[in-house]
């Protein structure tokens, strides 16, 4: 990274935890290749600050700020306006500066997501998306644009999950894709899990440094998964660890994986784009510093 000056612009990441995010690095990266004065720095905010720290970020002219878990819904509060995609889903991961100290809020995760899935034929095929919070709404959205014949979202909150569903209807339109929503605390699963062409998980269970399911870290039940397919693709948006414990189970069983870092550094490419305004970013450059970060 370039010497920090009086002139350095501020860029970052808003989110809890974040002392795991690659973001840091991969955007650094695409800064110094591109020969743009900014540092990119990961934020840990609490929910009850968000508002007030990315207001004052605005104030303190900070050129960009990504969001991550769990603040992809809060955050829209502090949105003066939202792009097409974020208004739509109700999701934001970037904020762009906007006139009067203001924020625009915007949604780069959607293309992201799916740029991994480009050489994957799932048409007609049964999804399964593990998770109903911000991650999973661009998810959603993505596999909407995708000929599937049915997309199960298995989550534990009732009330969230119902919400979830009813959003995600609305979301998927004319289009002829069943869209239902699964309590794994009330329902057996496991037809879905087998009847699945592609598993996304959303949720940050698998992470590196987190305290979900501490015994297996992997999302579900571990004997859910005794019916996995080895025609089933397993796309984790985690990227670390790399593999995550669940990607490990599913390469035991002869599947197909994909972890986040595809997803991370195309929608971090497409925030650069909005909050630059150049073309030409640096894709292979950002990934291949994120997997020299992950080797050291």
């Amino acid at each position: 990274m370039s010497t920090i000056t009086g002139k350095t612009n501020l860029v970052g990441l808003l989110g809890q935890p974040v002392n795991h995010s690659l973001s840091p690095i991969i955007h650094n990266a695409a800064y110094e290749e591109m020969g743009l004065n900014w540092c990119y720095l990961a934020i840990p905010c609490e929910k009850t600050d968000l508002e007030k720290v990315a207001k004052s970020l605005r104030l303190m002219g900070c050129k960009g700020l990504n969001i991550t878990i769990p603040h992809k819904q809060e955050i829209i509060r502090a949105c003066s306006k939202l792009s097409t995609i974020a208004n739509n889903i109700q999701a934001v991961n970037t904020l762009i500066p906007e006139k009067n100290n203001q924020w625009i809020g915007a949604n780069t995760d959607v293309e992201g997501f799916l740029t991994p899935l480009k050489n994957q034929d799932l048409t007609n095929k049964n999804t399964v998306v593990i998770g109903c919070g911000g991650s999973a709404r661009a998810v959603v959205m993505g596999l909407t644009s995708i000929n599937l014949k049915q997309i199960t979202i298995i989550g534990r909150n009732e009330r969230s999950l119902n919400s979830f569903i009813i959003d995600m209807k609305k979301l998927s339109g004319k289009n002829n894709i069943k869209i239902e929503g699964i309590n794994n605390q009330k329902s057996n699963i496991k037809p879905y899990i087998e009847e699945a062409s592609l598993i996304v998980n959303t949720t940050p269970v698998g992470m590196n440094r987190t305290n979900f399911q501490k015994e297996t870290n992997i999302p579900l039940e571990l004997e859910t998964w005794d019916c996995l397919s080895n025609k089933t693709t397993l796309y984790d948006l985690i990227y670390t660890p790399r593999p995550t414990s669940w990607l490990k189970l599913g390469q035991h069983k002869n599947c197909k994986t994909i972890d986040g870092l595809d997803m991370l550094v195309e929608q971090g490419a497409l925030s650069i784009k909005l909050w630059s305004g150049f073309n030409e970013i640096p894709i292979e450059i950002m990934k291949s510093s994120a997997q020299k970060h992950l080797i050291a």
